[in-house]
């Protein structure tokens, strides 16, 4: 599997109600291009996507919100890697978000056998305030990817 431009025109992206997780809106691809801070200004709001270039990577879908108490950018996905990675997906977390500990949360959901993910964007090497949602979706497909290139060298 090879890195590569992502392509967005066949997702499905919803703005949802972070209450009552209820849908608000279905967007067309556009909506990506806004900025994130599309966030702070609707802090009721997170961004649910459906991606094929995120389902190669075994993530059914991610979600993306501004996080109420610390005022930071927090990714929320399932990833369907083995348990026995643990030690591998951790590491690399750790790595890309610049040894932040406090910014990644890994749980292994037994149920459905996905690693339940949440981690602050703002703490990965290339994210800026002043980029796009798509550009943030990008971003967090970069970090999985290499999460899961990490998981199949071992």
């Amino acid at each position: 599997m090879e890195m590569k431009q992502l392509d967005f025109t066949k997702s499905y992206i919803e703005r949802c109600d972070k209450e009552t997780e209820n849908t608000l809106a279905e967007e067309k691809t556009e909506f990506l291009e806004g900025s994130i801070q599309y966030l702070k200004e609707h802090k009721g709001e997170f961004i649910y996507l459906e991606a094929p270039d995120f389902e190669e990577l075994g993530v059914e879908a991610v979600s993306l919100e501004l996080d109420d108490v610390f005022g930071t950018y927090s990714v929320l996905l399932g990833l369907k890697l083995k348990k026995k990675y643990q030690a591998t997906i951790k590491s690399y977390f750790l790595k890309v978000l610049q040894e932040n500990k406090s910014g990644i949360s890994l749980i292994f959901n037994q149920g459905d056998g996905l690693w339940d993910i949440n981690f602050g964007l703002n703490h990965a090497e290339d994210f800026h305030e002043d980029i796009t949602i798509r550009e943030a979706y990008s971003l967090i497909y970069s970090i999985v990817y290499h999460v899961v290139k990490a998981v199949e060298k071992e």
